[in-house]
């Protein structure tokens, strides 16, 4: 069970709660009114409470699990322990996520401003909303309802934040707008200057960042990343990306919805990632560079020249995957060759 000082169950749910949450079809040792009363992990979940497994190595746990009930796929039917329930749907996991999120939703659901926020009495804010400790808010600033704005995080004159989103402790934002049901990470770093000066041997020159940052709607941007906003048009975010901790992004980026972006990768100024792309750890994009819809770019990789739609790159210089694998192959049988020599 979760550690109640850090979580709140809303439980307990019957078994046909949860299946009409997820679509899921009843079998098994349970019935609609079957109570359910948690949900976790297979291997540490307590008795009384429902769990998930979407593959057959999950199924020697079942057996020694406590869980009354467990959401599976359509091909582990049948196969669960003689007293477990089972919810049997096609996505396993994500159901999942959703009957966790029903039992441990995280909502505001009453106004709690804390004594040592600073709060701009030209700001405007919502109700419900939770502010933190030593939390500032600036000039003409907006924050939606359902807002969570962390202890000692900084929202800047006229940042406006959608309702539903969380700002997590220490994070700073400014000349951005934040779109709704939104999670800013603590320590991250939004809107401030982009890297942009002209090189001069007398002393380089500062261009001035005129740009915002704009974020759609339910985008997650991780510990300690940083969005630099734009130089004259706008660094964009668009609906649903998930971008990991350590990320940096550039001024005038622009990342296209669903777009997965995992720790410590960057992405120079002005360059494009479309929709549903996917760039792993430690990445580098190289500035003014396009990556094709759908593309996948592998950890360390490092990207030097557009990359056209559905491709799967890796190396440095990024090389499709293929071509990657085929030198490799090719320089190990060399070196093999002059070792056995």
């Amino acid at each position: 069970m979760a550690d109640s000082r850090f979580f709140s169950n809303c439980g307990p749910f019957s078994l046909g709660q949860l299946a009409d949450l997820i679509d899921g079809r009843i079998m098994g040792a349970g019935d609609r009114e079957t109570e359910i009363v948690d949900a976790g992990p297979i291997r540490t979940v307590g008795s009384g409470a429902i769990t998930f497994a979407d593959s057959e190595k999950y199924l020697p746990d079942l057996g020694q699990s406590g869980a009354r009930a467990c959401i599976v796929a359509p091909r582990l039917e049948g196969r669960l322990p003689p007293a477990m329930a089972g919810l049997v749907v096609a996505e396993p996991y994500k159901a999942y996520a959703a009957v966790a999120t029903a039992f441990y939703p995280d909502k505001v659901t009453a106004t709690r401003v804390h004594g040592r926020a600073v709060i701009d009495e030209f700001a405007i804010i919502g109700d419900p909303v939770d502010i933190g400790a030593g939390a500032v808010i600036g000039r003409e600033a907006e924050i939606g309802s359902g807002c969570r704005i962390g202890a000692n995080a900084t929202i800047g004159d006229g940042v406006r934040i959608g309702a539903g989103t969380t700002i997590g402790a220490g994070a700073s934002l400014s000349h951005c707008i934040i779109g709704r049901d939104c999670r800013i990470y603590p320590g991250a770093r939004i809107g401030q200057d982009g890297f942009g000066f002209a090189i001069d041997p007398e002393g380089h020159k500062k261009i001035p960042q005129l740009g915002r940052v704009v974020v759609g709607n339910r985008v997650e941007i991780g510990a300690n990343t940083t969005v630099d906003r734009g130089a004259g048009e706008d660094t964009i975010i668009a609906d649903g990306c998930f971008i990991d901790n350590q990320v940096q992004i550039g001024h005038n980026v622009r990342v296209g919805e669903g777009c997965v972006i995992i720790a410590q990768a960057g992405i120079a100024g002005s360059s494009v990632v479309e929709t549903g792309s996917v760039i792993a750890a430690q990445a580098g994009i190289a500035g003014h560079l396009t990556i094709g819809t759908g593309s996948r770019i592998g950890a360390l990789s490092g990207v030097m020249r557009d990359v056209p739609p559905g491709s799967d790159m890796l190396g440095t210089p990024a090389i499709p995957i293929r071509e990657f694998w085929r030198q490799h192959v090719v320089l190990r049988a060399m070196a093999k060759k002059k070792k056995d020599e």
